[in-house]
């Protein structure tokens, strides 16, 4: 009798073996297929006081600008939060609509904060949500952006962020140093970007103080960049390039014409530049980026109120060269100008 109850115990102590390891399994199985999710990861993953922290970011367009911001940022929060912080990266390709679509996905997965890299995602952001922190950068004019009259420099609500602006007066001055002869110029953007047409305005009144004529030159999207690219190569001495990320995208094809032509193009960024240009004066994406990485660490630390934070601008400015283009267009370009790497 004892001989039977000690062998029930040893097989009842087998079958809870079993099914303890069965769901153990299954256990290990949900976790692996989670772990690839953004929410799961963050989860995972705890900076020191055990918070964890969702970051959503939306790029409009993939280019060297905009790549460097984001990477910058994500550095920046890396090294402030460590492992407490995830990111779900998202690229919207150009697209103002599906930016649309990645902050709504942003706002039903509750993230603690979205970086909206670029004016159109920025714009998504402050029309998907009024209560998520939200961040801007590579955004030119915040007060055009978002329309804002007589902006004083603080969005307020649950916005802020970092701005590209280079001194435009600046980059006009530049083009007359290295073209005091030109007489026309035309100023080539995309007139579906605001901050562009906020640019090419401010650069258009520097440059006729100085003596030039300047047309406008403005394409709708890479589809009729082309064209218009043809006729201001055909009409120009030499072409200005802001700020824009849809001829930042599609440097190639504005290069392939003005190169052959002979028209030397000025860039409002270095990697517009380094894809068509002879020279600009440049900021860094990827120093825009970390100071925004910054700011967000504030922001989810408690310690800044973002409806308190006033836009921030790059530190410093560099007077940047292509020497691949000018040495095909024969530019002499001073010595205080850095070659693009």
């Amino acid at each position: 009798m004892k001989k039977t109850k000690k062998l029930a115990s040893v097989m009842l102590a087998g079958v809870m073996a079993m099914s303890m390891a069965a769901c153990s399994g299954s256990t290990g199985e949900t976790t692996a297929a989670q772990a690839g999710d953004g929410a799961a990861a963050a989860a995972d993953s705890q900076t020191a006081d055990g918070k964890t922290y969702k970051v959503g970011i939306c790029q409009l367009v993939q280019h060297d600008a905009l790549d460097a911001a984001t990477k910058g940022f994500k550095d920046a929060l890396k090294e402030e939060l460590g492992d407490g912080v995830t990111f779900d990266e998202q690229n919207a390709q150009g697209d103002s609509n599906t930016c649309s679509t990645i902050i709504n996905s942003f706002v039903s997965a509750d993230v603690d904060l979205i970086l909206a890299n670029a004016t159109p995602a920025l714009q998504a952001a402050q029309a998907g949500t009024n209560e998520i922190p939200v961040l801007g950068t590579s955004v030119t004019e915040y007060g055009v952006a978002l329309g804002i009259d007589n902006f004083d420099g603080t969005v307020g609500g649950n916005i802020s962020g970092t701005s590209d602006l280079a001194p435009l007066d600046e980059q006009a001055a530049m083009l007359h140093e290295l073209f005091p002869d030109a007489k026309n110029v035309g100023l080539l953007y995309c007139s579906a970007e605001a901050n562009s047409q906020y640019q090419v305005d401010t650069v258009k009144a520097a440059l006729e103080e100085l003596g030039y004529t300047c047309e406008y030159y403005s394409f709708s999207d890479s589809n009729d960049l082309s064209t218009v690219v043809t006729k201001a190569s055909t009409e120009c001495d030499v072409i200005y390039v802001p700020t824009d990320n849809t001829a930042a995208a599609a440097t190639e094809i504005i290069d392939n014409i003005c190169r052959p032509a002979g028209v030397p193009v000025i860039a409002g960024e270095e990697g517009i530049c380094a894809g068509c240009g002879v020279a600009t004066l440049s900021i860094s994406y990827y120093d825009l980026g970390v100071g925004t990485g910054r700011m967000a660490a504030k922001i989810l630390k408690g310690e800044s109120d973002i409806s308190q934070m006033p836009i921030e601008y790059a530190p410093q400015f560099t007077k940047k060269y292509n020497k691949t283009i000018c040495d095909a267009l024969g530019i002499e370009i001073p010595d205080d100008y850095e070659a693009i790497e």
